[in-house]
């Protein structure tokens, strides 16, 4: 460790800890999609809201839930179940809709529950294997290990093509 990463703190005469300042903590939102924990980062996070009533669009994809009305916006639905293709759980008490900002569009993402916040070590973080569960490696960015258990990590900006993502932007009127 260079000196410029660390500093040796001290009281007094005492020297009682050294703070290594290389390390970098990612602040994330873990929720759960058919039994499995997933996390985005709290920065692309909108806003996370209670499972309204969602209105379809016709002939949409398979994926694409609907729409909901999000205080005056409309605002497009997609099912990370269904686009990832791990089955579908009802919504329940527990169903939420993670409303994010994709290349400018509001978009929102059905999961099973929200869990937590948690700020997680970038040293925990692997490099994604080629299957987890059914889902593609390219729309993950890693799998963070933690106490026991693993965090699957999304990747956004690559659930959706751009082509999906301005599609979807054109059905939410403001």
């Amino acid at each position: 460790m260079s000196e410029n990463n660390k500093t040796l703190m001290t009281a007094g005469k005492e020297s009682f800890s050294v703070v290594d300042r290389t390390k970098e903590m990612l602040q994330l939102v873990s929720f759960s999609l058919a039994d499995e924990d997933f996390g985005v980062p709290i920065l692309k996070v909108q806003e996370i809201n209670r499972f309204p009533e969602i209105t379809r669009i016709p002939k949409a994809p398979d994926f694409v839930e609907g729409i909901i009305n999000l205080r005056g916006r409309v605002v497009p639905v997609i099912s990370l179940q269904k686009r990832f293709g791990i089955g579908r759980q009802e919504a329940n008490n527990e169903s939420r809709i993670i409303v994010f900002d994709l290349q400018g569009k509001t978009i929102g993402f059905t999961v099973d529950s929200v869990k937590e916040v948690i700020r997680v070590d970038t040293s925990v973080i692997e490099p994604p294997p080629a299957f987890i569960g059914g889902i593609q490696r390219e729309y993950l960015s890693g799998v963070a290990k933690l106490d026991g258990r693993l965090l699957i990590l999304l990747d956004l900006d690559k659930v959706l093509s751009d082509t999906e993502v301005e599609e979807l932007g054109d059905t939410a009127v403001k």
